[in-house]
């Protein structure tokens, strides 16, 4: 009788032991003739039978019908029961029991639906963790932490408490931003690179494009360790070659990195200093981890394969026999503290304007309010009296500590790029503040002085 750890992100589904990794497969379906196929054979046919492939059960797992017309006899808790039986009748022995860690896009309903299919399946689930917690395994001394995880189709952030425990604090599901938006953006990157320099189109047969989804991880792990990353391919006995920067791949990524990178920031108040916790997915994207630390600040700590399954079964407390099982968000920590260097700080450039309109004012060491209603000897940006949603004394913004703050004192909250801050944040040149619905923007920008002018 074994307690077994499975975690749930349906970019890599995995079951550990504890000591080793039994078995690992992506989130897919694939509907044959002879009958439904999940895991690694589902996703070996992504690109030569895309229209029986199903990978979004996961994060919309309901028991309503499909609405591909192939699949309408099956719900998303189907493909997500018979993935389920599949990976614990491959790895399970009589009287084993089950902890999850379960992935931030999965909701309570989600979660009652997943339960029940373990009692359907007879799978005895005795512990139901958030997967951020699972993973935090030690205290990050003088920073606050955030757990970063790709699933396919979006990035979870998880900012934690650490008042004596790992504790979920709050956190972002960023849609469009998981593993599947990188990897069409950087096939079609590839794909660019053999047809300049080998005349040959990879995407232009079902196989060849199957390739290149079977290789891009290989490939990935090249462009973090070296400058180039060498590729072939075969077709009808020709052989086909190409080379990419690695650097091109960090570059395609771009806008999803902004994107992770605006929500991150948003987590964090002025003056902490960020430890950033990526799972080794996170990790394996090019230029990710690099591109989060210059423009959020504060130091990375890449996890190891399987740490999030690991951390759970080390440290869960099994329910008794025939209660509720109900999700834990707080675990003890298991491991010595790490101390993060508080002057690791932000890079990005600090702005020294701020513009509204045409009009462009300096941010130094006297806060500049923003609102309606100045007291009589205050800096402050006139908004206007009559725009909805807009404070009267709503936010101010300050150059402080070599930085600049943006501090919110309103009910409705200032929003920075898109993303409501938490009390404080620092800002950066080319951020846009809101303020009011539907609101004024504000750009963060910087003035360079010539000759003392």
């Amino acid at each position: 009788m074994t307690l077994l750890a499975a975690h749930l992100n349906d970019a890599g589904l995995l079951i550990t032991d504890g000591e080793r990794i039994l078995c690992r497969e992506p989130g897919y379906a694939l509907l044959e003739d002879e009958g439904l196929v999940t895991g690694r054979d589902a996703w070996a046919n992504a690109s030569l039978q895309p229209r029986r492939i199903q990978n979004h059960y996961w994060d919309d797992l309901r028991a309503a019908t499909l609405a591909d017309a192939r699949f309408n006899h099956l719900t998303a808790a189907d493909l997500v029961s018979r993935q389920v039986e599949t990976m614990w009748n491959r790895v399970a022995k009589p009287g084993d029991r089950l902890a999850l860690a379960v992935p931030a896009y999965l909701d309570n309903e989600n979660l009652g639906l997943l339960l029940g299919i373990a009692v359907d399946l007879d799978i005895p689930v005795v512990a139901m963790v958030d997967a951020a917690v699972a993973a935090t395994r030690r205290q990050y001394t003088g920073a606050v932490p955030v757990h970063i995880d790709l699933g396919l189709h979006s990035t979870m952030l998880t900012r934690l408490s650490q008042e004596g425990q790992a504790q979920y604090e709050r956190g972002a599901v960023i849609d469009e931003s998981g593993m599947l938006d990188l990897y069409g953006i950087w096939l079609r990157v590839i794909a660019e690179a053999f047809v300049q320099q080998s005349r040959f189109d990879p995407l232009h047969t079902a196989e060849t494009e199957q390739v290149l989804q079977d290789r891009i991880l290989d490939w990935l792990a090249v462009a973090s360790s070296r400058d180039t990353v060498p590729m072939e391919i075969e077709y009808r006995g020709i052989a086909h070659r190409a080379e990419i920067a690695s650097l091109d791949f960090v570059a395609a990524a771009a806008p999803v990195y902004q994107n992770i990178v605006s929500n991150l920031r948003a987590l964090y108040r002025a003056g902490e200093t960020p430890a950033l916790q990526l799972s080794d997915r996170a990790g394996r994207m090019p230029g990710l981890a690099d591109t989060l630390k210059a423009r959020v600040g504060g130091e990375a700590f890449l996890l190891e394969a399987g740490a999030t399954a690991r951390g759970l079964i080390r440290r869960c407390t099994e329910n008794p026999s025939g209660s509720s099982v109900s999700l834990a968000r707080h675990l003890p920590w298991d491991q010595a503290p790490v101390n993060v260097d508080v002057g690791g700080g932000r890079m990005a450039a600090r702005p020294t304007h701020v513009l509204l309109g045409h009009n462009a004012v300096p941010v130094n060491g006297d806060a500049l309010l923003l609102g309606t209603h100045p007291d009589d000897g205050e800096r402050w940006l006139d908004l206007g009296h009559d725009m909805p949603g807009v404070s009267r004394r709503h936010c101010e913004i300050a150059a402080a500590n070599s930085q600049c703050v943006v501090t919110d004192h309103s009910r409705y909250g200032t929003f920075l790029n898109g993303h409501r801050i938490d009390g404080s944040a620092v800002l950066q040149t080319g951020d846009v503040l809101r303020v009011g619905t539907p609101g004024v923007e504000l750009r963060m920008i910087s003035v360079e002085q010539e000759h003392g002018a």
